[in-house]
């Protein structure tokens, strides 16, 4: 698989990655032996980075993510992990981003996942005046010189608090949404990223599944996944539920997008192969709930390059359908 550095952490990583969402919870069960075989198949495929975060499944992500690191060698395993702190913060405010509770955050996570070292902590979508701060990055300055994490970086749900990170000399990398339905990154985001030579995590990559065009209007959803409990953002940002796509419409767009998808592949590695073929993307990090979704969704990475007619038909669906519906959200 194609390796790109992942922004100031100097690490390089496959193109396409692991999203680790699912192996905790909000999207149906996921049994453990499960878990470890995703993550195995994941690997085996050529994947070498691992999204995870402290709130998924209350750490039972990290632990598995953990169990698998220690089967594979450990921190000499090649892999990079990423994880991300500050949801469990009740409440979820601003003031509640401080070194203790940073130490307190970390020191779980390093626990959790069986290692001294964080390769990268992520602040998980705090609330915006965090990242103006300038504690904030004393905090997480002082992790990395106590040797908790190696690298820090900012996972945000807007353009402005992306670009708000950015701008902060010791951020490493920053998660942001950007797929076919979310675009927006595209315009400021990624071009700042760059400049300043900091990483692009791209998450949500198809649209929650919309992008892998198997959903209809009578697709149903279990009761604990987000995507019957968020779809109006009742538990946390909508964007994170179909991007904050109305259903009907992600639905409608998505045959479009699947009209498109070239011989021999599928819709959701076309969306894929679509973010990777953005400059400045370092990874994207689609998640996968059976072992042959993630070898499938890493040989998108091989797919040949989408070309100029299809990248402009994927703009007009956007244009024309979702636009309106998300552009001036995030």
């Amino acid at each position: 698989m194609e390796t790109r550095v992942l922004g100031r952490t100097g690490r390089s990583v496959g193109v396409v990655g692991l999203g680790c969402w699912q192996l905790g919870g909000d999207w149906g069960d996921v049994g453990d032996d499960t878990a470890l075989e995703i993550l195995d198949a994941a690997v085996d495929a050529g994947v070498t980075f691992l999204d995870t975060a402290d709130v998924y499944g209350d750490g039972r992500s990290e632990r598995l993510v953990g169990r698998f690191l220690a089967a594979r060698g450990g921190t000499g395993s090649g892999l990079t992990v990423a994880t991300k702190m500050g949801r469990r913060a009740d409440p979820h405010v601003a003031d509640a981003y401080t070194l203790d509770a940073f130490r307190g955050w970390t020191d779980r996570s390093r626990a959790n996942l069986g290692v001294d070292t964080l390769d990268l902590v992520q602040l998980h979508c705090p609330p915006t005046a965090v990242l103006s701060r300038e504690s904030t990055y004393d905090a997480l300055d002082t992790l990395v010189d106590e040797g908790r994490v190696a690298a820090y970086g900012v996972s945000v749900e807007t353009v402005e608090e992306a670009l708000t990170a950015i701008a902060r000399p010791n951020v490493a990398s920053i998660q942001i949404i950007l797929n076919i339905f979310r675009r927006k990154p595209l315009d400021e985001v990624l071009p700042a990223a760059v400049d300043a030579g900091v990483g692009i995590i791209a998450r949500v990559p198809l649209a929650s599944g919309l992008l892998s065009g198997k959903y209809d209007e009578h697709t149903t959803f279990a009761a604990d996944d987000h995507r019957s409990f968020n779809r109006h953002g009742e538990a946390f940002d909508v964007g994170e539920t179909f991007s904050g796509v109305p259903y009907d419409v992600g639905v409608a767009a998505a045959r479009e997008v699947a009209a498109l998808t070239p011989a021999g592949a599928t819709t959701a590695q076309l969306a894929l192969r679509w973010i990777v073929e953005q400059r400045g993307v370092s990874v994207v990090i689609p998640g996968a709930r059976t072992p042959d979704q993630a070898r499938a969704n890493a040989a998108a990475a091989d797919l040949a390059p989408l070309g100029a007619d299809t990248s402009e038909r994927l703009r007009a669906i956007y244009d024309e359908r979702v636009r309106e519906h998300v552009h001036a959200r995030w």
